[in-house]
């Protein structure tokens, strides 16, 4: 194998067999990521990982991919879209009444199929390759997976901290299969956001403070998904209708023009959550949840925050009868979800009592105006 001609050949095979086996490209780098290394110390020192407290505890072994598999010397990055056909992102978006969860998360949980797949991989370059060690990740330990997709030629971050790629835009998923053979490496591609800071400016939370840096503890997807508490009163009225993830930074890039949609059928959507109704969501029992969820990434959240996060978009649901009586049905169930209930109320509340002002205003203008035209008629 120490051939360069022999290496080169088996490059193409890897290749290859990754599009056989559904990913649309494959990249290969080093195991170097020691120019990321201030990056990573600096957002983490500046506690933009909020209560991720994961991302801290292997300090900079995320940078180095040879300590988490001693002998690596390359690793072989993947991508695979999930854009499912009919994602309906402005109709459900736009609809209040509706919940929207990030597209990635409709159809089945990615981390599996992703890991499966890589597995088939190394496996089928061991079989070329007689000896091989090899180790598949698809965020299941800690590693920076951006970094080296960028490294392997797959696109560049972004300005939202995503990989972008000029045929592709950002909707896919990546992974990761480390080896211990000196495969050639592929170069990266130059970046193409420009001027562009369209997803900052879009982002509901503000939550990219700078170029290609994301406060997490702003971040929709992270209080959604990775927060364990009570979501920061001040940022539950800017998450509208969005009760798992976001999309937003992604929708308004000018690069998901190119976007492709996948061809795996495990990522089509679920039909109780691509265009679901926020009040037959809320009125689930953990047991028809567990049921929906299964072998979805959304089950992770437990039932109790998935309330949580419907809760606050009911909230920010326009008035209705039926909304809150559907959040005084559920109060007393969890300290948790009825402190966001109970802010949720008030919501509602405050817009009952603007709508009674509102129309409360247009009759009076309508009382003037009529016994302006009375009095026009007396004269």
């Amino acid at each position: 194998m120490s051939q360069p001609f022999v290496l080169d050949e088996l490059v193409q095979k890897i290749k290859q067999w990754g599009k056989e086996l559904g990913f649309q490209q494959v990249g290969i780098c080093d195991t170097d990521l020691s120019a990321s290394e201030p990056a990573l110390q600096e957002w983490l020192d500046k506690q933009y990982h909020g209560e991720m407290e994961w991302m801290a505890r292997h300090g900079m072994m995320r940078a180095r991919p040879h300590e988490l598999l001693p002998g690596t010397l390359r690793v072989i990055s993947v991508r695979m879209n999930y854009l499912p056909t009919g994602a309906a992102f402005a109709s459900t978006l736009k609809n209040p009444q509706l919940g929207y969860v990030s597209r990635y998360a409709l159809g089945r949980d990615y981390h599996k199929l992703l890991r499966q797949r890589l597995k088939q991989l190394g496996e089928r370059i061991r079989e070329h390759c007689t000896e091989l060690n090899f180790r598949p990740f698809v965020d299941s330990a800690p590693l920076l997976e951006r970094p080296l997709a960028e490294k392997a030629g797959l696109g560049w971050t972004g300005k939202h901290s995503l990989i972008l790629n000029k045929e592709a835009g950002s909707f896919f998923f990546l992974g990761e299969l480390l080896v211990d053979i000196p495969l050639p490496v592929d170069k990266p591609v130059e970046e193409g956001c420009g001027r562009c800071v369209a997803c900052m400016t879009i982002c509901p939370t503000q939550a990219i403070v700078a170029p290609y840096t994301v406060d997490a503890r702003r971040c929709i997807s992270y209080l959604t998904i990775e927060l364990e508490g009570a979501i920061p009163e001040e940022l539950r009225p800017l998450m509208g209708n969005r009760i798992y993830g976001c999309d937003d930074c992604q929708l308004i890039c000018p690069w998901n023009r190119f976007s492709q949609l996948t061809d795996e059928a495990d990522f089509s959507p679920r039909k109780a959550l691509h265009t679901p109704e926020l009040l037959a969501l809320f009125a689930w029992d953990e047991t028809h949840f567990l049921k929906v969820t299964e072998g979805s990434a959304i089950r992770r959240i437990g039932h109790l925050r998935w309330l949580r996060n419907i809760a606050v978009a009911l909230g920010n649901a326009p008035w209705e009868s039926s909304v809150l009586d559907a959040l005084e049905q559920r109060k007393g169930e969890h300290p948790l979800l009825d402190e966001h209930i109970e802010w949720a109320i008030a919501q509602q509340l405050a817009k009952r009592e603007a709508l009674s002002v509102t129309v409360s205003s247009a009759q009076q203008q309508r009382l003037v105006r009529a016994i302006e035209k009375g009095l026009s008629r007396d004269a």
